[in-house]
C-alpha cells in the first residue's frame, strides 16, 4: 500500500462521501474534502442524487454514484432515504469502502445506519460511519419533535461525529442531550488562482472603479436574512453596491428591492464556480444570517483578503475576529451594519489592513492542508477504534 505524505501512517483509503450536491455550505465543504483527499491518492466515491457542484471529476480517484429517487404512486411523497441506503450498500459491496463520511445526520446518517444493518444481516463488511454536523440538522431539524429522536439515534449510532464549530458542538449536546464525543473540525478553503482581473470583472458587472462593492455568497435561505441585506444597502449612498453570488432563485426578493429603489445597485450571479474572481473584484463581505454554525461564504471572502461584516451568531465569532478581520454586529441590527459598511467605504486603508489580517487568520486556522490533515488523523483514530 502507498503511504500518505502526512504525519500519520494511514494507507490510502476507499472513502464514501454522502452529501447534498447543492451550493450550500455543507455540499461545498464535503466536495472540497473529497477533492483534496483524492489529490492525496485516496479513492473517493461521492453518493448523491445529483453531481456535487464543485466535484473534480478529472481526477481519476474521484467517482460519482447517482441515487435514483423513484416516485411510486403508492407513496404520496417521493422517498430519498431508502434509495440512498440501497445505493450506499451497492457502492460498499462493489468497492469495499473503509470510511463512509456522511454530511448531515438526516437523512444521510440515517440512511447509512440502515445500509449498515442490512449489510450486517447479510454478514457483509461495512465501513466506519462518520457523521459531520453542519448546523441545519441541529439548529433547526433537531428542534422538531417529529425528527429529534431520529437525529439523536443517527448521531449516536455513528462510529465518529464531527462538528464544524465549538458553537455547533455545544448546541448539539444541549438540544439533543447526547454524551457521544464530538470532534470539532473547522471548514476549510484555500485560495484558487484568479483568472480575471478586478477591472474586467467590475466592468462586466457595470461597477465603476470608485464604487464600493459588498459581496454576499449564500443559498438565500430564510436564515440568511436577505431582506436585511437589501435594507442595509438602501440606507447607504449610491456608490455602495451589492453583488450576490446566489445558490438559489433571487426572484422572491425583487419586489423588496424595487420598493427600496435599489434594484439598479444590486447584481445577482447564480451558480458561480469561479467565485475567486468575483470576491477579488469586491471590497467587503456582508453576511446578515440569523443562525450560522460556521459561515463558509465568510471564510471564502476572507481567503481573498476582504474584510467581513457579519452577524454575531453561532460559530461566526470563531471565524471572524471583531475589529481585526472585520466587524461583528447584532442579528437584525440594520443601523449597526450600515454604520460599519459606511466606515469601511470611507477608509481604503482599513479595508486593506483588515483584509490582510483576515487572510493570515484563514491561512493559519482554516487552510485545506491543516483541516484535511485533521480529518485524516480523525479517520485513523476511528479506524483503530
Amino acid at each position: 500500500m502507498k503511504i500518505l505524505n502526512h504525519k500519520s501512517k494511514i494507507p490510502n483509503l476507499k472513502i464514501g462521501i454522502v452529501c447534498y450536491p447543492s451550493i450550500g455550505g455543507s455540499g461545498i465543504v464535503a466536495t472540497n474534502l473529497g477533492n483534496e483527499l483524492a489529490g492525496l491518492g485516496h479513492q473517493v466515491h461521492f453518493i448523491s442524487y445529483d453531481r456535487p457542484f464543485r466535484i473534480g471529476l478529472k481526477n481519476k480517484n474521484i467517482h460519482y454514484h447517482r441515487v435514483k429517487v423513484n416516485e411510486y404512486e403508492v407513496f404520496r411523497y417521493p422517498d430519498y432515504t431508502l434509495p440512498l441506503a440501497e445505493k450506499i450498500g451497492m457502492v460498499n459491496h462493489d468497492f469495499g469502502l473503509d470510511i463512509l463520511h456522511v454530511h448531515y445526520a438526516v437523512p444521510h446518517a440515517t440512511a447509512a445506519l440502515l445500509a449498515k444493518n442490512v449489510a450486517q444481516s447479510l454478514r457483509q463488511r461495512f465501513p466506519k460511519v462518520i457523521t459531520t454536523l453542519h448546523g441545519t440538522d441541529i439548529t433547526l431539524l433537531a428542534r422538531d419533535p417529529n425528527l429529534d429522536s431520529i437525529i439523536k439515534y443517527s448521531i449516536e449510532g455513528s462510529c465518529g461525529v464531527t462538528a464544524v464549530s465549538e458553537s455547533l458542538k455545544n448546541d448539539t449536546k444541549k438540544i439533543l442531550r447526547i454524551s457521544t464525543p464530538i470532534e470539532v473540525i473547522y471548514n476549510s478553503y484555500s485560495p484558487k488562482s484568479i483568472t480575471k482581473t478586478r477591472q474586467a470583472v467590475r466592468k462586466s458587472l457595470r461597477i465603476k472603479n470608485e464604487d464600493f462593492l459588498a459581496i454576499h455568497i449564500s443559498n438565500l435561505r430564510p436564515v440568511k436574512r436577505i431582506p436585511d441585506l437589501l435594507k442595509i444597502i438602501a440606507k447607504t449612498g449610491p456608490n455602495i453596491k451589492l453583488l450576490i453570488l446566489a445558490g438559489s432563485d433571487f426572484t422572491p426578493f425583487l419586489p423588496l428591492a424595487k420598493k427600496l429603489k435599489i434594484q439598479n445597485r444590486i447584481k445577482v450571479m447564480p451558480a458561480v464556480k469561479d467565485i475567486q474572481n468575483y470576491i477579488s473584484a469586491a471590497d467587503v463581505g456582508l453576511y446578515t444570517s440569523e443562525k450560522e454554525s460556521f459561515g463558509m461564504g465568510i471564510l471564502e471572502t476572507m481567503v481573498y483578503k476582504k474584510p467581513v461584516i457579519a452577524s454575531r451568531t453561532g460559530g461566526v465569532p470563531e471565524v471572524v475576529e471583531n475589529k481585526k478581520t472585520g466587524f461583528l454586529v447584532r442579528v437584525g441590527d440594520i443601523k449597526g451594519f450600515t454604520k460599519k459598511i459606511k466606515q469601511l467605504a470611507s477608509s481604503p486603508a482599513l479595508v486593506r489592513k483588515m483584509g490582510e489580517v483576515g487572510f493570515l487568520r484563514a491561512e493559519a486556522n482554516f487552510s485545506n492542508k491543516k483541516i484535511i490533515s485533521e480529518y485524516l488523523g480523525y479517520y485513523e483514530k476511528i479506524l483503530k477504534s
